[in-house]
């Protein structure tokens, strides 16, 4: 979809799926990390940008200073279905719409509910004749024929569909989607920070991000990840391994802290294992991405099972051994040529802690593949940020 419209000096973007209130600091990261782009585009485009956001709300507050912020309408399919949507009205103020489907959210792995809102969100913005192009994010899977024939249809129709690993990029061929799709990475390695000063106790620094989802076997408490491994005797036996070591000092660290749902809260898993081991250190309940992000930087080691922890560490030159529960790890990381994964859904318990056992031994081996792998994150992120550029000077392709 080929179109120039004539160029602007200020411009509204409308940020679809984003939030900076969200509990879930992974969305919070993606949605600051975005901004950034979008800032630094600006400049070179020339113009100046006011922000809409669409999409869940949480008791954070994290607006970057000095930019131009409005949180939009909530998205209500009966307020659509009965023609008085607030949402549907603040899309017409919008230039163009930046749908970032929370990261990985556009599937029907999490319920048929979820993807029912992302689709028609999508679907309103086309009808709205809106230029409607999705940001790097975890494309699918679509297990089920129809959420897969209803997003292969809308993402045929967007202006551009960014993939953010190898394996969205494939899945989006493999499905017919051509010709209006890119692959470059997540959003989140621009997400900005501030490194803390080096600590002068000579101990290894090791963080531990703590999934709460998964030390509660998922949503329905079940294993409903499929893990092949048991995490909370994982999580155990690492912090046995590296708070016996009087050389270690060990950090649980938070990125979920949602006050209404226990189910999905870090600090809830958090604060169990330290009752096991006192040793241990907590890390602050952070108030943004960008703090988590920061605190996250001056560890000497670390793995974690949210995404976006493991991409905090990365990004900023920490030698990580993420966990996976589901393929949009294996696809990132592997986009970056980086191997150190345990796979959660094909190691049991022992292969899992000797990898990450491994990694922590090998740990400057590792920080030098980190490093190749940032210039490859921000190569590809660059594609990114030149295709907003022409966005907001009219030139959509």
């Amino acid at each position: 979809m080929s179109q120039t419209t004539i160029p602007k000096t200020k411009i509204t973007i409308g940020l679809l799926w984003h939030s900076i209130s969200s509990d879930n600091l992974g969305v919070g990261a993606l949605t600051e990390s975005q901004i950034a782009i979008c800032q630094a585009a600006a400049v070179r485009a020339g113009v100046d940008v006011n922000y809409l956001i669409f999409g869940t709300t949480g008791g954070k507050h994290y607006v970057p200073q000095g930019i131009s912020v409005r949180i939009g309408s909530r998205i209500s399919i009966k307020q659509m279905m009965r023609g008085n949507s607030p949402f549907l009205k603040e899309l017409d103020q919008c230039d163009l719409i930046l749908d970032i489907g929370e990261g990985d959210s556009f599937a029907d792995i999490y319920g048929i509910k979820r993807f029912i809102f992302l689709i028609v969100s999508k679907i309103a913005v086309l009808a709205k004749h809106k230029p409607l192009i999705l940001s790097p994010q975890t494309i699918g899977p679509f297990d089920h024929w129809l959420p897969r024939k209803l997003a292969i249809a809308v993402m045929q129709r967007c202006n551009q569909v960014f993939a953010r690993d190898g394996l969205s990029s494939s899945y989006l061929t493999k499905n017919g989607v051509r010709g209006n799709t890119t692959e470059v990475i997540d959003v989140a390695f621009r997400l900005p920070f501030t490194r803390p000063e080096h600590h002068t106790n000579n101990k290894v620094h090791i963080g531990v991000n703590v999934s709460g989802l998964l030390f509660s076997g998922g949503y329905t408490e079940n294993n409903q990840f499929g893990l092949t491994l048991d995490y909370p005797a994982l999580i155990r036996e690492l912090l046995r391994e590296w708070t016996n070591d009087p050389q270690n000092e060990v950090w649980l660290i938070p990125h979920v802290i949602p006050d209404d749902l226990p189910v999905e809260d870090d600090r809830i898993a958090i604060d169990a294992l330290l009752t096991e081991f006192p040793s241990a250190q907590r890390a602050p309940d952070f108030n943004s991405p960008s703090e988590a992000k920061s605190f996250i930087s001056g560890m000497d080691f670390m793995t974690g099972a949210r995404m976006h922890a493991c991409i905090a560490a990365f990004s900023t030159g920490v030698p990580v051994v993420p966990l996976a529960y589901s393929r949009k790890f294996n696809g990132l990381f592997s986009s970056l040529n980086y191997p150190w994964i345990a796979d959660g859904k094909s190691m049991d318990t022992a292969t899992a802690f000797k990898t990450i056992m491994e990694g922590y031994d090998k740990r400057e081996l590792l920080k030098n593949q980190v490093a190749e792998g940032n210039q490859t994150a921000n190569t590809l992120l660059q594609k990114y940020e030149d295709y907003i550029v022409l966005c907001m000077i009219g030139k959509y392709s």
